[in-house]
């Protein structure tokens, strides 16, 4: 089974010898993916081994009437960090020098990466402040954002956090903890 390991989601209009370009910059084959999540909108992929012996696809997939997702998964064994940061690079690049423009990447490892929805997001906590919880260490999770993630990612999902009417309602002790993070 093939798991993600790496997500470029873009968005922007391309002509038939531009999606050419594009997989041919990749290097991709033109046949879609037939194992793992997602492989109904597989436009080509193309299967290989890093250097640290994981079995890895880069794929390209059609999402929507304008949307394109460029994807490393894994079929075996953990990519290194080196393989995951430079097709990070890479699939950015690619989609950047055709004119997409990058919604999101996940994992995020910088601002620009995280996606936020245009009104405030209110994510897993819902309508009303109901975790069992006052630690900032603790809402990581419930933002989307895991422990080791970068800071400024951090930054940019909590920030959206305390827009959401709901922040009015968390702990006062984790609001304290939020403005001290947000200001240091």
């Amino acid at each position: 089974m093939l798991w993600p390991v790496l997500r470029v989601l873009a968005h922007g209009d391309l002509a038939a010898d531009q999606v050419r370009q594009l997989i041919g910059t990749l290097g991709l084959d033109e046949v879609p993916r037939a194992e793992g999540p997602g492989n109904e909108a597989s436009l080509a992929h193309r299967a290989f081994t890093d250097d640290a012996g994981a079995r890895l696809v880069l794929d390209l997939s059609k999402v929507g009437a304008s949307g394109w997702l460029l994807a490393l998964l894994s079929g075996g064994g953990q990519p290194s960090p080196e393989t995951v940061e430079s097709h990070r690079r890479r699939l950015r690049d690619a989609a950047q020098h055709l004119g997409l423009t990058i919604v999101q990447v996940d994992p995020a490892r910088t601002a620009d990466e995280v996606f936020l929805p245009a009104a405030p997001d209110e994510g897993a906590i819902g309508q009303s402040w109901d975790l069992p919880y006052d630690e900032l260490d603790h809402l990581w999770p419930h933002l989307g954002v895991g422990a080791d993630a970068p800071r400024e990612v951090k930054k940019v999902r909590l920030e959206a956090m305390t827009r959401a009417p709901v922040w009015a309602d968390a702990p006062d002790r984790l609001r304290r903890q939020a403005a001290e993070f947000l200001r240091d």
